[in-house]
């Protein structure tokens, strides 16, 4: 029993590293081929813009010390190929020693324990390989008398759980099953998540986001009467997630709360810079007509526009998150309305710096680089350095709201293959 435990902890090692040969695996393999392929192309041509211009070198050092690196991370993804690969011949070879050397009713003593800890390690491949020999492993129950489904669900092991989508009629039993507390799989559903599962999903909001995602889930699930059904100490699913997410959903406020102040001085900033500068233009105003002295230049047309669009999406973003300071903050604004607020706010304050930096090079240019093309270089490359850190900085959390609530759905059936 150890040695099958010590197989199953190393494949869920493999299964759930993000770069081992799972769709994720691969693809991160074959984009570092791809990738590789970029970089020496690019590599060609900076080399021989090196030998024309020596400003750049650094750029050139920069690709070659990335180019050296990416054998280093291909190897890494060959080596977990090889460990996956051993781990689940070894697993199998396991499974087929107790099948031929044990009776019948002494497997459970070997692959109980295996299969609950692959569960609640979020180990599917590990727990089809265990059912694939031996079918009654399906109904291996921990000291609580929870079957994997519902140990899934407690630990919200969305793989595992995934595996109802592929199952027969049997899939039928878990709609209205009950536990010895007579919580139903929602009630399950509705506990707090063990905290090694929130920790990965940044911010309370999205944590709570999470929650709610799987509360849904489930409830799409089981039969309609077991959604509002009480278990043995009278609670419903519904008040049973109220009770265990009374905390993250204060934290969630606070951190959405927090989030949106901080912004908010931000837009106020650019909204109040940029109408400014849409008053006082670069250069002033012709006394005969009142019009810009530059108005027939391509720079001012680039100031005036650029100005306008900081303006209107920097008030945007400013809307937005005022918005969510004065939300009431409910359970269920946390699934879609707060996230898709705080993405508008932040994708407008993200578009309104990019153009107040714009504008900001083009009325510097109009006043001191119409007869100097180097102050032309040197505001551009200058006004790429705050836009890309704002991007760099803020793109994980952007990009984390909007795969949280506008991407893939981590739940629906994954695969083909019949599972039980």
């Amino acid at each position: 029993m150890c040695l099958i435990l010590l197989c199953v902890t190393n494949l869920c090692f493999v299964q759930n590293n993000p770069y081992s040969i799972t769709p994720t695996g691969l693809t991160y393999f074959l984009s570092c081929t791809a990738f590789a392929s970029i970089l020496y192309t690019l590599i060609l041509i900076t080399r021989r813009l090196h030998e024309m211009i020596p400003y750049c070198a650094p750029i050139y050092k920069s690709l070659q010390h990335m180019i050296m690196l990416l054998p280093l991370h291909i190897k890494f993804v060959k080596e977990e190929a090889e460990m996956h690969n051993v781990a689940t011949r070894l697993l199998k070879a396991i499974c087929e020693l107790i099948k031929r050397s044990t009776a019948t009713r002494f497997h459970s003593d070997y692959y109980n324990n295996a299969i609950l800890e692959a569960t609640r390690q979020n180990a599917d491949k590990v727990v089809r390989v265990i059912v694939s020999f031996f079918p009654n492993a399906i109904w291996s129950a921990n000291e609580e008398g929870h079957n994997i489904i519902q140990y899934a669900v407690i630990n919200h092991s969305e793989k595992v759980y995934n595996l109802l989508y592929q199952m027969s009629e049997h899939k039928n039993i878990y709609r209205t099953i009950k536990d010895t507390f007579g919580n139903n799989l929602l009630h399950l559903a509705a506990k707090l998540a063990p905290p090694d599962k929130l920790n990965h999903i940044s911010g309370a909001a999205l944590q709570l986001q999470r929650e709610l995602q799987w509360f849904k889930e489930v409830q799409g699930f089981v039969c309609p009467l077991n959604i509002n059904q009480k278990n043995f100490y009278g609670e419903t699913p519904r008040m049973v997630f109220t009770r265990e997410h009374k905390e993250l959903v204060i934290e969630g406020e606070r951190w959405m709360k927090a989030t949106a102040e901080s912004y908010t001085i931000t837009a106020a900033l650019i909204t109040t810079i940029v109408f400014a500068a849409a008053i006082t233009v670069p250069g002033g105003n012709k006394e005969d007509n009142g019009m810009p002295v530059f108005t027939n230049t391509t720079a001012f047309t680039v100031f005036a526009v650029s100005d306008a669009i900081s303006l209107f999406t920097s008030v945007t973003s400013l809307l937005m998150f005022l918005s969510i300071l004065t939300a009431r903050f409910s359970e269920q604004d946390f699934l879609y309305k707060l996230p898709t607020k705080l993405i508008i706010g932040l994708t407008a304050l993200f578009i309104s710096t990019t153009a107040m930096l714009v504008a900001f090079g083009a009325a510097l240019f109009l006043v001191f680089g119409q007869d100097n093309s180097w102050i032309l270089a040197s505001i551009v490359a200058l006004t790429w350095l705050p836009v890309t850190s704002f991007a760099t900085l803020q793109y994980p959390l952007i990009a984390d709201l909007v795969s949280s609530t506008y991407g893939r759905s981590i739940f629906g059936k994954k695969g083909n293959v019949p599972f039980y």
